[in-house]
């Protein structure tokens, strides 16, 4: 192989370091600008709470964290069914997207909320998935938003099983049905 054949093989690989290393820099960038963003926030509802943030699977996962006597100042925060915590989710990445100019899929997560509802949305599949084989009927799910859709249509598929979003707006649901359907 000539010289100008090698430098034309090791070039794609260079690009895809380099790839690499500007996906890692955008997605630790995102994670500081998120981190900014909820500390200025905290600071203006007068809150105390430490912020995490960790890289998942090329995803930014953010949590604020408090001692105990701050944890439930920090879960109003949350709100009921963890609609104030996606809504603070959404505003967190406007604000990646507008001083980037890249939209976000960053994670928010307040006091442990998601990780609990995580469980939860597991044991409501598992549930789903076994009443669609007792019965063979499709199982509609309660409305949930478009993250837990996603970790449920997950764990339904890793149970074999078949499911689907249906509905619009906040009354998008998702329905279990067998595989083969």
């Amino acid at each position: 192989m000539s010289d100008i054949d090698q430098s034309v093989v090791s070039e794609p690989a260079d690009t895809e370091v380099e790839n690499l290393d500007d996906a890692v820099n955008s997605i630790e960038e995102e994670g500081d600008i998120a981190a900014d963003y909820l500390e200025e926030l905290l600071d203006i509802a007068d809150l105390d709470g430490d912020i995490d943030i960790e890289v998942r699977g090329g995803r930014t996962y953010i949590s604020i964290v408090g001692e105990t006597e701050d944890e439930k100042a920090l879960q109003r925060l949350v709100g009921a069914n963890g609609e104030i915590l996606d809504s603070l989710q959404e505003l967190t990445r406007l604000a990646v997207l507008t001083a980037t100019g890249n939209r976000s899929r960053l994670v928010l997560d307040i006091t442990g909320y998601r990780q609990g509802r995580t469980g939860e949305l597991k044991s409501i599949a598992e549930a789903a998935v076994q009443k669609v084989r007792e019965t063979g009927e499709e199982v509609p799910l309660e409305p949930m938003s478009a993250y837990e859709r996603k970790l449920v249509h997950d764990f339904v598929a890793a149970l074999g099983m078949h499911s689907e979003s249906d509905g619009e707006g906040s009354r998008r649901h998702i329905v279990v049905s067998n595989d083969d359907a």
